[in-house]
Protein backbone atom coordinates (compact mmCIF):
# COMPACT_ATOMS: atom_id res chain seq x y z
CA UNK A 1 0.00 0.00 0.00
CA UNK A 2 1.86 3.45 -1.05
CA UNK A 3 -0.19 6.32 0.44
CA UNK A 4 0.82 9.97 -0.21
CA UNK A 5 2.48 9.92 3.47
CA UNK A 6 5.40 7.79 1.78
CA UNK A 7 5.96 10.21 -1.01
CA UNK A 8 7.90 13.06 -0.98
CA UNK A 9 8.57 15.28 -3.51
CA UNK A 10 11.87 17.34 -3.62
CA UNK A 11 14.18 19.25 -6.14
CA UNK A 12 16.21 16.49 -7.87
CA UNK A 13 19.97 16.29 -7.31
CA UNK A 14 22.55 15.46 -10.29
CA UNK A 15 22.45 11.59 -8.86
CA UNK A 16 19.21 11.20 -9.48
CA UNK A 17 19.65 11.77 -13.19
CA UNK A 18 20.02 8.27 -14.18
CA UNK A 19 16.88 7.50 -13.12
CA UNK A 20 15.18 10.68 -14.74
CA UNK A 21 17.51 9.33 -17.69
CA UNK A 22 15.84 5.88 -17.31
CA UNK A 23 11.68 7.55 -16.74
CA UNK A 24 12.13 9.82 -19.82
CA UNK A 25 12.44 6.59 -21.87
CA UNK A 26 9.86 5.35 -20.74
CA UNK A 27 7.76 8.17 -21.63
CA UNK A 28 8.95 8.03 -24.89
CA UNK A 29 7.87 4.37 -24.91
CA UNK A 30 4.53 5.19 -23.19
CA UNK A 31 3.82 7.71 -26.03
CA UNK A 32 5.14 5.52 -28.97
CA UNK A 33 8.53 7.46 -29.77
CA UNK A 34 11.45 5.06 -28.30
CA UNK A 35 13.82 6.18 -30.32
CA UNK A 36 12.81 10.40 -29.50
CA UNK A 37 15.31 10.83 -26.33
CA UNK A 38 18.68 11.67 -28.06
CA UNK A 39 20.32 13.18 -24.60
CA UNK A 40 22.00 11.45 -21.80
CA UNK A 41 22.41 11.14 -18.08
CA UNK A 42 25.40 13.27 -18.48
CA UNK A 43 23.75 16.08 -20.82
CA UNK A 44 21.10 16.38 -17.98
CA UNK A 45 23.54 16.70 -15.59
CA UNK A 46 25.63 19.25 -17.49
CA UNK A 47 22.19 21.14 -18.73
CA UNK A 48 20.59 21.10 -15.69
CA UNK A 49 23.22 21.58 -13.02
CA UNK A 50 25.39 23.84 -14.61
CA UNK A 51 26.42 27.42 -14.20
CA UNK A 52 23.28 28.73 -16.18
CA UNK A 53 20.50 25.36 -15.58
CA UNK A 54 18.48 25.20 -18.66
CA UNK A 55 15.82 23.29 -16.89
CA UNK A 56 14.74 22.20 -13.24
CA UNK A 57 13.85 19.07 -12.18
CA UNK A 58 12.16 17.60 -9.17
CA UNK A 59 11.10 13.98 -8.37
CA UNK A 60 8.53 12.16 -6.43
CA UNK A 61 10.20 9.34 -4.01
CA UNK A 62 9.27 6.53 -2.17
CA UNK A 63 10.95 4.04 0.32
CA UNK A 64 12.62 1.15 -1.39
CA UNK A 65 11.03 -2.22 -0.42
CA UNK A 66 13.79 -4.12 -0.66
CA UNK A 67 15.62 -1.00 1.96
CA UNK A 68 13.50 0.97 3.93
CA UNK A 69 16.24 3.83 4.47
CA UNK A 70 16.64 3.80 0.74
CA UNK A 71 14.51 6.19 -1.48
CA UNK A 72 13.74 5.68 -5.16
CA UNK A 73 12.16 7.97 -7.67
CA UNK A 74 9.05 7.27 -8.97
CA UNK A 75 7.70 9.83 -10.89
CA UNK A 76 9.71 13.23 -12.55
CA UNK A 77 8.47 16.65 -13.52
CA UNK A 78 11.16 18.66 -15.91
CA UNK A 79 10.58 22.38 -16.09
CA UNK A 80 11.77 25.60 -16.93
CA UNK A 81 11.15 29.83 -16.85
CA UNK A 82 9.35 30.83 -19.66
CA UNK A 83 7.86 34.13 -20.74
CA UNK A 84 4.89 35.40 -22.31
CA UNK A 85 4.29 38.87 -23.86
CA UNK A 86 0.60 39.19 -22.55
CA UNK A 87 1.23 37.77 -18.84
CA UNK A 88 4.78 37.80 -17.96
CA UNK A 89 6.94 34.84 -16.31
CA UNK A 90 5.11 31.45 -16.70
CA UNK A 91 6.44 28.01 -15.57
CA UNK A 92 6.50 24.94 -18.75
CA UNK A 93 6.12 21.70 -17.81
CA UNK A 94 8.30 19.85 -20.41
CA UNK A 95 7.84 16.32 -19.07
CA UNK A 96 5.51 14.66 -16.32
CA UNK A 97 5.92 10.93 -15.39
CA UNK A 98 4.85 8.70 -13.11
CA UNK A 99 5.73 4.72 -13.27
CA UNK A 100 2.95 2.62 -14.49
CA UNK A 101 2.87 0.77 -10.88
CA UNK A 102 2.26 4.41 -9.07
CA UNK A 103 -0.54 6.07 -11.25
CA UNK A 104 -3.57 6.54 -9.65
CA UNK A 105 -2.47 7.36 -6.52
CA UNK A 106 -2.33 10.68 -6.15
CA UNK A 107 1.28 11.26 -7.31
CA UNK A 108 0.89 13.17 -10.23
CA UNK A 109 -1.67 15.40 -8.91
CA UNK A 110 0.81 16.31 -5.54
CA UNK A 111 3.16 16.73 -8.14
CA UNK A 112 1.38 19.33 -10.09
CA UNK A 113 0.09 21.11 -6.64
CA UNK A 114 3.86 21.16 -5.89
CA UNK A 115 5.14 22.71 -9.23
CA UNK A 116 1.89 25.23 -8.92
CA UNK A 117 2.89 26.54 -5.50
CA UNK A 118 6.90 26.65 -6.89
CA UNK A 119 5.30 28.88 -10.02
CA UNK A 120 3.26 31.07 -7.98
CA UNK A 121 5.64 31.82 -5.22
CA UNK A 122 8.14 32.85 -8.11
CA UNK A 123 5.62 35.36 -9.88
CA UNK A 124 4.56 32.70 -12.80
CA UNK A 125 1.17 33.70 -14.52
CA UNK A 126 0.60 30.15 -15.47
CA UNK A 127 1.43 26.68 -15.63
CA UNK A 128 1.98 25.68 -19.46
CA UNK A 129 2.48 22.27 -20.82
CA UNK A 130 1.88 19.81 -23.91
CA UNK A 131 -0.07 17.03 -24.32
CA UNK A 132 -0.67 14.23 -27.38
CA UNK A 133 -4.05 14.51 -28.35
CA UNK A 134 -4.26 10.38 -27.81
CA UNK A 135 -2.82 10.18 -24.31
CA UNK A 136 -5.22 9.51 -20.80
CA UNK A 137 -3.42 12.23 -18.97
CA UNK A 138 -5.16 14.67 -20.79
CA UNK A 139 -8.22 13.98 -19.05
CA UNK A 140 -6.05 14.23 -15.98
CA UNK A 141 -4.77 17.39 -16.60
CA UNK A 142 -8.09 18.63 -17.43
CA UNK A 143 -9.44 17.35 -14.04
CA UNK A 144 -7.35 19.07 -12.42
CA UNK A 145 -8.26 22.82 -14.32
CA UNK A 146 -5.68 22.40 -17.22
CA UNK A 147 -7.54 24.20 -19.99
CA UNK A 148 -7.08 22.92 -23.64
CA UNK A 149 -5.96 26.22 -26.00
CA UNK A 150 -6.12 24.10 -29.23
CA UNK A 151 -9.81 23.37 -28.58
CA UNK A 152 -10.51 26.56 -26.76
CA UNK A 153 -8.23 29.18 -28.50
CA UNK A 154 -7.21 27.49 -31.51
CA UNK A 155 -3.51 27.52 -30.95
CA UNK A 156 -1.10 25.13 -33.02
CA UNK A 157 2.24 23.86 -31.95
CA UNK A 158 4.78 24.41 -34.42
CA UNK A 159 9.07 23.48 -34.30
CA UNK A 160 11.68 24.03 -36.78
CA UNK A 161 14.47 21.71 -36.86
CA UNK A 162 17.80 21.99 -36.70
CA UNK A 163 18.19 20.72 -40.09
CA UNK A 164 15.50 22.87 -41.23
CA UNK A 165 16.97 25.93 -39.63
CA UNK A 166 20.81 25.23 -41.52
CA UNK A 167 18.76 25.33 -44.73
CA UNK A 168 17.82 29.01 -43.91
Amino acid sequence: NNSMAEIKIRAALPEHMKYVREMIQELADFEKMPDGPKISTEDLIKDGFGENPLFRCFIAEVSDPRDVNKKIPVCYALTYTSYSTWEGRSLFLEDLYVKLEYRNKGVGREMIKYLAKIALSEGSSRLDLHVLDWNPARKFYEKLGFTNLTEKEGWMFCRLTSEEMEKM
